[in-house]
């Protein structure tokens, strides 16, 4: 089982939609593996992949702008 995402509004975001990573993933035509890996912190995602999962998962509001939510 994949870890949960690290950043709250990411996993109420998957939770609410009921996606999985692999179904995030098809949405943005990304590995899955590297769906998990933004999610959970360990890679971070440019400003298009972080833009393509925010509409996949629904999310409207803007991130804060702290460490866990820059892009590369």
């Amino acid at each position: 089982m994949a870890p949960d995402p690290q950043c709250a509004a990411l996993n109420a975001a998957k939770n609410r939609t009921g996606l999985s990573y692999s179904q995030i993933a098809a949405r943005i035509n990304k590995p899955e593996q590297h769906v998990i890996d933004v999610c959970t912190g360990t890679v971070r995602p440019t400003t298009a992949e972080f833009n393509a999962l925010a509409r996949a998962l629904g999310i409207t509001d803007a991130p804060p702008h702290d460490s866990a939510h820059a892009t590369v």
